[in-house]
C-alpha cells in the first residue's frame, strides 16, 4: 500500500464537506470517517491507484511517467480511462468551451476533462504527449471505473 496515495486521499476527504468516504473497487475497501475516531481500513492486498494518477503526478516534482500499460503506445493509439466511478464533463462549466477537441495536439498534463465524484471536482489529465483522435463519453453522462474516455494519437 503507498501511503503517500493514503495520506492524498484522507487530506481530500478532511478538507471537503463530506464526513464519510467509502470506496470498494476490485474486492477492496476504504472507509473514512471525520469527526470520529473511526480507524481507517486498508488491506495489505490494496491496490495503488485510489486517486486519480493525474493528480498525483500533477503535484510531484519528478519527472512525469509514462503510463504502467504501454502495449498501446505501440499501435500509435493510447486510451485514457477514467480511474474513478462518477459524471464525466467536457468543460469546467457550461457556459465554458470544452478542455479539449478531437483533432487538438496535447501534452503531458493537459486537462482532458473533470469526473465529478462524491462532489469533488476531479481534473483528468493526459499523461501521454498526441492528438485527440476520440471522445467516447457525452457531456454528463455516468462513467465507471477502467471505462475509456478518450482515444489520444501518441507522437
Amino acid at each position: 500500500m503507498d501511503l503517500v496515495l493514503l495520506k492524498k486521499l484522507m487530506k481530500m476527504v478532511d478538507e471537503s464537506t463530506i464526513n464519510d468516504f467509502e470506496l470498494e473497487t476490485e474486492g477492496i475497501k476504504i472507509k473514512l470517517s471525520k469527526g470520529q475516531n473511526a480507524p481507517v481500513y486498508a488491506p495489505p492486498q490494496i491496490h495503488s491507484q485510489i486517486i486519480p494518477q493525474q493528480i498525483i503526478t500533477r503535484e510531484s516534482s519528478a519527472e512525469p511517467q509514462l503510463p504502467d500499460d504501454t502495449s498501446d503506445l505501440d499501435s500509435g493509439l493510447y486510451e485514457i480511462k477514467s480511474p474513478i466511478v462518477g459524471t464525466f464533463y467536457k468543460a469546467p462549466s457550461p457556459d465554458s468551451l470544452p478542455f479539449v477537441e478531437v483533432g487538438e495536439k496535447i501534452s503531458v498534463g493537459t486537462t482532458l476533462c473533470i469526473i465529478e465524484a462524491m462532489k469533488l471536482m476531479n481534473e483528468i489529465e493526459s499523461d501521454v504527449n498526441g492528438t485527440v483522435a476520440k471522445v467516447f463519453v457525452e457531456n454528463g453522462s455516468a462513467v465507471e471505473y477502467g471505462q475509456p474516455l478518450f482515444l489520444i494519437k501518441v507522437d
